[in-house]
């Protein structure tokens, strides 16, 4: 086992302390290791969906721009150094190593951080040494206590709001509201993509409460869809006409909006039109409504929650196939029903499987109880099974949809590439 697998295995092993919610715990970390945080300019994502498409857009307009973009994003697809990347490269497993040690020389054992928070830590101390000029700071769960949010932004972005980890934010769409809305901070520009009314009103009280600005996409700003993928974007100040991005899916089109505002609500003069332009045009967010072959088509979409999964189902009547075979697993804390209902009302065939994570449903117990409407329920004990199966029953005109949760299409995408995943058991 190498050096970096070792160092892996053992931030893994920090999963036994759970989800912890509160921010004491990183901030006494973060003073022990003199504060990384400090200087750095952070644009703070969070959302239930869509944050991770809005964060790698906004990130490819400021690098177009000749910015030095920090991205901390999660989870990871195939490896953990995709967690943390400069101007699109991955940090390196070095420094990973490297990282990881400074972060445990002074880790408290009667105050153990989370994966998360050691992670986190990490990450500041990176872009620190990096000298990025900014930071796409994605949120881990929720926002309000979440170990990212000891940082005060330069912007705050808040996508959209729907029902999930209910267990953690609260079963209403106001509590959880509350929760992504602790981002706000004051006197810090907010832009929001949400659209249901008790959340927009939790949102536009916080940054009330804050003086901070709202910027609303559908009121603020706006878009409107052209022909094909195109969409033309109506700012704050600019106009934009025939805009695109490579990311697939009309629901990519109101993320997109949700990164020019973003980008005009900061104010920079250097930013140009060609960067927005080429930016959206060169956006790589993997795993997300992924076309990764053609014939058959096979797409690897990570939708793990209700919302995602009935915009995925939407978004596939754009390609034209003749079956559809999924490839689902799904995490057993999840909303189950809610994340496959969209998706087996589409499938001709469905192969249960589980990637290698403690909290993966059983997918025996899957095809027992969501078996697929019409056509074959099969099940395969690994990912690459799964997809090997769908592969070989798969005619060219078919589709293979991998979906249900981004550990399933992060092991799928390995397979798929022949690389070797970072396992987060």
């Amino acid at each position: 086992m190498t050096v970096y697998q070792k160092c892996v295995d053992r931030l893994f092993g920090l999963q036994m302390f759970g989800i912890k919610l509160g921010l004491n715990s990183t901030r006494n970390l973060l003073d022990r290791l003199g504060r990384p945080e400090d200087g750095l300019n952070f644009i703070h994502l969070a959302g239930t969906n869509g944050k991770g498409s809005v964060g790698a857009m906004i990130a490819a307009i400021l690098d177009r721009a000749g910015s030095k973009v920090g991205f901390y994003t999660s989870p990871h697809l195939v490896t953990f150094r995709e967690r943390f990347a400069v101007n699109g490269r991955m940090i390196s497993k070095h420094d990973v190593v490297r990282l990881a040690d400074l972060v445990w020389a002074v880790a408290d054992e009667r105050q153990a951080p989370t994966f998360f928070e050691f992670v986190t830590a990490m990450a500041l101390i990176y872009f620190r040494e990096q000298g990025v000029d900014w930071v796409v700071w994605e949120t881990g769960l929720g926002g309000r206590l979440d170990a990212t949010n000891v940082v005060t932004p330069r912007l705050a972005v808040i996508t959209n709001v729907f029902q999930e980890h209910t267990e953690h934010l609260g079963k209403t769409i106001g509590r959880i509201a509350f929760e992504k809305a602790g981002i706000i901070k004051p006197n810090v520009p907010t832009v929001t993509a949400a659209q249901n009314p008790t959340a927009l009103r939790v949102i536009a009280q916080t940054c009330a409460q804050n003086k901070s600005r709202l910027i609303r996409v559908g009121r603020d700003v706006r878009y409107r869809a052209a022909s094909g993928v195109r969409f033309n974007y109506y700012g704050l100040a600019r106009r934009l006409k025939n805009l695109a991005t490579n990311l697939v899916g009309p629901h990519q089109r109101r993320n997109a909006a949700t990164a020019c505002a973003a980008i005009e609500a900061l104010g920079l003069d250097q930013v140009t039109e060609d960067h927005i332009r080429h930016g959206l045009q060169h956006v790589h967010w993997p795993g997300r409504l992924e076309v990764f072959s053609a014939q058959p088509l096979l797409i690897l979409d990570g939708a793990h929650n209700p919302a995602a999964a009935r915009t995925l189902a939407l978004a596939l009547d754009q390609f034209r196939y003749r079956r559809a075979i999924v490839v689902a697993g799904v995490m057993a804390d999840k909303n189950v029903a809610g994340v496959l209902g969209p998706i087996l009302s589409l499938a001709d065939t469905v192969i249960y499987t589980r990637p290698e994570y403690f909290r993966a449903a059983d997918p025996s117990r899957l095809a027992a109880e969501h078996p697929a409407p019409r056509g074959k329920t099969l099940v395969a004990a690994t990912v690459p099974e799964a997809v090997e199966g769908a592969r070989r029953m798969a005619g060219k005109r078919d589709l293979i949809l991998v979906t249900g949760s981004l550990f399933v299409v992060g092991e799928a995408r390995a397979h798929l590439t022949g690389r070797q995943t970072d396992i987060l058991k």
